[in-house]
């Protein structure tokens, strides 16, 4: 029997507020972007090119965008004029407090030392032997067979194991905690990112409740005891940023390693660089997230101002694209190209900047580095399977949902 798809309903389009001219408006909608499916990267470089500088869209409850790496960068670094209190579009407000996202400088700052320790260079470190062990066990689970499904076998498996191990939650949970993580980032549905929210909401508030009766030596129990200005932080709080630290663990990640893997898929003279010269794999993994950045996160007008020649109002939405940042000619000569050998340091905001940037950034380059290591290890060159097509969409963050790989087995090492 023919499965009959149902599209989503398609919103009524938000009329421009008054300071917003006519030849400002330009009709992008994220979560329905043309060609998103055939190459979520090229769809958005296409809209970079032919779009204004900056212009608003009445998409989504209607919002400012901007593409260039310039603005972008701009917005990025301006944590104050431009505040992560509404990163999602549609513009939907966290249920509850959520520091240190959302929180502007120097309130910022009290809130994010508290989970630095966990993700520095030390710790990470610390943690490599545990990310290579689950590594190479998901992989030597798939090799013998010559074929996987990326994404379900691997890149949904690896960071959200390693992120649940490291706050010392059941591994079993995951498949119950990823649905909440997709429809927080993916929905353009305000009910459904709510109900979401509160999902993990009530999940962290079992783990905090039994850290509280059981204090570990882990990252809960340190949260929950925090201090900050000298007093013990509200209950709520900790909650709030434990639930968007396990957000935040579950979906980004998972989304790079698969753009990554359907260019080295679909290219296999890199395939052969990252094979024949493993030292080159540091370097590498800069170009290839540079190349392949999944979010798109918004910000909320704070003040009145003038910004790449026209006028924000408080209360505005602006929407940035960190992964345009990379794909700008004004920045990187032939962006589209991957190239190991493209002198460093490499320009991209994979991982934002500023005040906001994403703090498992060096967790994040840590898997690529021992996927990578430990894949060309034991998998030869692989392809997209004949007669599959990657399934990828653009949202909130870039989204890979499928890719199927092969290799021929005679030559893998099972």
């Amino acid at each position: 029997m023919t499965q009959i798809r149902v599209p989503r309903e398609i919103p009524a389009l938000t009329p421009p507020p008054p300071h917003v001219s006519p030849e400002l408006v330009y009709d992008v909608d994220i979560f329905n972007l043309p060609h998103a499916k055939e190459g979520v990267h090229a769809a958005w470089k296409r809209i970079q090119k032919e779009a204004p500088r900056i212009f608003w869209t009445p998409r989504n409850g209607g919002y400012w965008m901007v593409t260039q790496a310039r603005d972008v960068l701009a917005v990025q670094n301006d944590a104050v004029g431009f505040s992560m209190r509404a990163s999602l579009v549609p513009n939907n407000p966290r249920p509850y407090p959520a520091p240190p996202m959302d929180m502007d400088p120097p309130e910022h700052g009290k809130w994010r030392i508290l989970i630095s320790p966990a993700f520095s260079p030390k710790a990470i470190q610390a943690a490599e032997d545990m990310v290579r062990k689950f590594a190479i066990d998901l992989i030597e689970g798939f090799a013998p067979r010559g074929e996987c499904e990326f994404v379900s076998e691997f890149t949904s498996v690896l960071p959200i194991i390693v992120f649940l191990t490291m706050m010392e939650l059941p591994l079993e949970d995951r498949e119950m905690l990823l649905p909440y993580a997709s429809a927080i980032v993916r929905s353009p549905e305000p009910t459904k990112i709510h109900e979401a929210r509160l999902g993990l909401k009530a999940y962290i508030e079992k783990a905090v409740a039994d850290r509280e009766a059981n204090p570990r030596d882990d990252l809960i129990t340190k949260i929950i005891n925090a201090k900050v200005d000298g007093e013990q932080i509200p209950h709520d709080m900790a909650v709030g940023m434990l639930a968007l630290l396990l957000s935040g663990g579950l979906d980004t990640v998972k989304n790079l390693m698969g753009f990554i893997c359907i260019s080295l898929a679909q290219q296999p003279e890199l395939q052969r660089r990252l094979r024949d010269e493993p030292s080159i794999i540091p370097h590498a993994i800069e170009e290839l997230c540079r190349r392949h950045g999944v979010s798109n996160t918004a910000r909320l007008v704070t003040r009145d101002m003038e910004f790449a020649g026209v006028r924000l109002k408080e209360g505005d939405q602006i929407q940035q694209f960190s992964a345009l940042v990379g794909l700008d000619d004004e920045t990187v000569p032939d962006p589209m190209k991957i190239d190991f050998d493209r002198p460093a340091p490499i320009p991209h905001a994979t991982f934002g900047n500023g005040p906001h940037r994403c703090p498992g950034s060096i967790l994040a380059k840590k898997e690529l580095l021992v996927w990578l290591q430990e894949w060309f290890t034991r998998i030869p060159e692989f392809r997209i399977k004949a007669g599959t097509t990657p399934q990828q969409d653009a949202s909130m963050v870039n989204v890979v949902s499928q890719v199927w790989l092969s290799w021929d087995i005679a030559d893998s090492k099972a």
